[in-house]
């Protein structure tokens, strides 16, 4: 099965190894049909500490590497994009 891939913005940048990723997702509300934003918060693997927040990144399932890390982060989107 392959793994999913999210991307998001680095909220936060201040743990070890590690970078809190929010990430935005747009759903249609059952009842009323309209487009309902809902964001997340994950924590990803980040093992150079290179993302700072701000960055925009895509993150990876992976194994549990912690009590919350179940991702890590896969590339800059800046970087892939040029």
């Amino acid at each position: 099965m392959p793994r999913r891939v999210l991307q998001g913005v680095v909220v936060s940048d201040k743990n070890a190894k590690t970078v809190v990723v929010r990430v935005v997702r747009r759903i249609m509300h059952p009842l009323y049909k309209k487009f309902v934003t809902q964001s997340k918060r994950y924590h990803a693997h980040d093992e150079q500490g290179r993302f700072k927040a701000g960055d925009t990144v895509r993150i990876r399932e992976c194994r549990p590497l912690s009590k919350l890390k179940r991702w890590e982060v896969v590339a800059d989107d800046a970087a892939a994009a040029s």
